[in-house]
């Protein structure tokens, strides 16, 4: 907490591996580090299919917490790198959208859910989940950064 009991603004990224969660990651460690606030980086593992045999589901459970572990800690210290913006990691179990959704409601300091379309095609599925319907049930404001943006861009607007 900072003085006067208010904790600092979150600026909450999904890191999934893809491309366009690099321009994410940029946006949100800048807007953090610039206002003071804290980077969230969250990992939604999704549920596995059921199958018969116990050992091999939990098998493929452990290895996708240790690619979701693998991928945070790279996008923490990229965060670092680029901001030296104070950086939380967390990762989540369920469907992405319903997880990411989950963790903006339960922290009344997330500021924002910073996105980022893909540079070319469909925006992708969080994209569209957060920036349709759902985006009146949110109580932050949604960053959508557009994945073309150049890092001197994205620097710039931060």
């Amino acid at each position: 907490m900072e003085e006067g009991g208010k904790a600092p603004d979150v600026y909450l990224v999904v890191i999934d591996g893809t491309p366009e969660c690099r321009r994410a990651l940029r946006y949100g460690a800048l807007r953090a580090a610039r206002t003071g606030g804290r980077l969230r980086l969250v990992h939604a593992i999704a549920p596995q299919q059921f199958l018969q045999w116990g050992q091999i589901q939990a098998d493929m459970e452990a290895e996708a917490q240790e690619e979701a572990e693998r991928l945070l800690n790279a996008a923490a210290r990229e965060a670092e790198r680029i901001a030296a913006c104070p950086v939380e990691t967390s990762i989540r179990h369920g469907r992405p959208s319903e997880a990411v959704f989950a963790a903006v409601r339960e922290d009344p300091a997330v500021r924002a859910l910073v996105l980022a379309a893909a540079a070319r095609g469909r925006p992708g599925p969080l994209v569209e989940y957060f920036a349709g319907e759902k985006a009146a049930a949110l109580p932050c404001i949604v960053s959508i950064i557009p994945g073309g943006l150049s890092d001197e861009a994205l620097d710039r607007l931060a």
